[in-house]
């Protein structure tokens, strides 16, 4: 593979000091433009807050743009049996049918979409997920920030922070113009990979706990010219073969045998989308990378690339339905699941989501699996949360430890690996990020602390923006 490796004893060189434009000063600054992100930003501007957001590339929607994520996984509870999906849908059969947990934020992104007609709703049909049209998303995006009166900068890299230990006031952002200074009174990372807070000097995790390993990398992409009609027809006289979403086991096994697939995996993943004759492919996988070392992502790249373009030929050579079929978008950027987790006031812990535990001071809600896939390779651990049943995330996972000024919200939050694994997907990380924006606005408003603003206060804020919360405790 020709990708640059990391030297084994690289040579350290000092660099020339440097002045940055110092461009902006703002009550909360949101670093990272995802699902988190975006929750955050609306949860601080509904709260008064002047509110700043930054990312990376030049368009908004984090993972479910760049990376394709899709669909937005369930955010229903589930009663009793699972919903029955025809096999045939190329949906989940295994979410709801039940009650949503998470509104907010996410309903308003969700309102729009239905609106610009970029997304499907949750429902039996679509197994209580929900498709969506990245594209779409990302004008939709703008739309509800613009309103919000969020101010955006996009192509800007966050490389440093500044302030006292424990205490960061602003961050240097790299950008085509030259680093960029933006000040805050609070700042808010939501860069998944906590950034941010590891700029700071926070504690963090990574990985399983015996051996360090993270969930694999996935390069999402799509093809189109799919005969689902010719699919389902397989699928009817093959039943045991696939399962919902997943499945052909026996020609994976037949392809690899023939030398033409070489995955870690023994099946193929994919799921309709809001298009006719389109799917979105979750099955590349790349283990024993991390997703915070250049290197490995380089690698992780170049390893899915290829293995995307052997699944696509796979595909058009032993699957009905696939003839004619061709890719027609990979992701921005590979999918990450998981890298850093800082370590905050409180851990959340698989006990936390598979016992459904109840928090004084939530701010959250989630429903999905405990859903690691194999950091080793093959087979993925699925575990869920008690029928009719959903767990809470307290407002202290969000806080990092020793640190003030700062929040996190989306993936790397507090946690265990097998936590994570549940709460990093959308629906949960936009409520974490809309909470984490209620808490910065109020600290940054009232010149407090964020581990002094009162609980019940951002509870009841969140309430009056649609979360779907308990009542505050008196």
């Amino acid at each position: 593979m020709p990708v640059l490796p990391c030297p084994p004893n690289p040579e350290s060189v000092t660099l020339p000091p440097r002045r940055a434009m110092k461009v902006a000063r703002c009550h909360v600054l949101v670093v990272g433009g995802g699902p988190a992100g975006m929750g955050a930003a609306i949860g601080a501007a509904q709260s008064g807050a002047d509110t700043i957001l930054v990312e990376r590339y030049g368009f908004l929607g984090g993972n479910a743009t760049a990376a394709l994520v899709m669909p937005w996984m369930s955010f229903y509870t589930q009663r009793g049996s699972v919903a029955v999906v025809d096999n045939t849908r190329l949906m989940p059969q295994d979410h709801g049918p039940g009650e949503p947990v998470v509104g907010g934020a996410l309903a308003v992104f969700l309102g729009r979409l239905y609106t610009n007609q970029g997304a499907i709703p949750p429902s039996p049909d679509t197994g209580f997920t929900v498709p969506f049209d990245p594209e779409v998303l990302k004008v939709t995006a703008q739309q509800i920030l613009d309103e919000a009166g969020v101010k955006v900068l996009l192509h800007a890299f966050a490389s440093t922070v500044l302030g006292e230990p424990g205490k960061p006031d602003a961050v240097v952002f790299e950008t085509k113009s030259g680093p960029v200074v933006i000040e805050a009174d609070v700042i808010v990372d939501c860069t998944g990979d906590g950034d941010i807070a590891a700029l700071a000097g926070c504690d963090y995790e990574v990985g399983r706990e015996e051996d360090g390993l993270t969930q694999p990398m996935t390069l999402m992409f799509r093809m189109v010219g799919f005969d689902h009609d010719a699919f389902n027809g397989y699928v009817r006289e093959h039943p045991t073969q696939w399962r919902g979403v997943h499945g052909l086991w026996d020609l994976v096994s037949k392809a690899t045998a023939n030398g033409d697939l070489d995955l870690a995996r023994e099946d193929i993943l994919f799921f309709a989308t809001t298009h006719p004759g389109e799917i979105a492919l979750n099955c590349t996988r790349v283990t024993g990378a991390l997703g915070t070392d250049v290197f490995d992502l380089t690698r992780a790249e170049w390893e899915s690339h290829r293995q995307a373009a052997q699944i696509a030929n796979f595909l058009r050579k032993y699957a009905p339905g696939f003839a004619d079929a061709y890719t027609c978008q990979t992701g921005t950027g590979i999918g990450i699941r998981e890298t850093r987790r800082i370590v905050g006031d409180y851990a959340m812990t698989a006990d936390d989501v598979l016992g459904a535990a109840k928090f004084k001071d939530a701010i959250a809600r989630g429903t999905y699996p405990v859903d690691i896939h194999s950091p080793t390779g093959r087979g993925t651990v699925l575990k869920r949360v008690p029928s009719g049943e959903w767990y809470e995330v307290p407002m202290r996972a969000l806080l990092p430890k020793g640190t003030e000024r700062l929040l996190v919200a989306g993936r790397c939050i507090s946690g265990s690996h097998e936590a994570h694994s549940s709460y990093r997907v959308t629906p949960t990380c936009m409520a974490t990020g809309q909470a984490a924006g209620v808490c910065a606005s109020m600290a940054a408003r009232r010149g407090e602390r964020t581990r002094d603003i009162p609980v019940g206060a951002i509870q009841r804020e969140l309430l009056r923006q649609g979360a779907l919360l308990r009542e505050p405790e008196a």
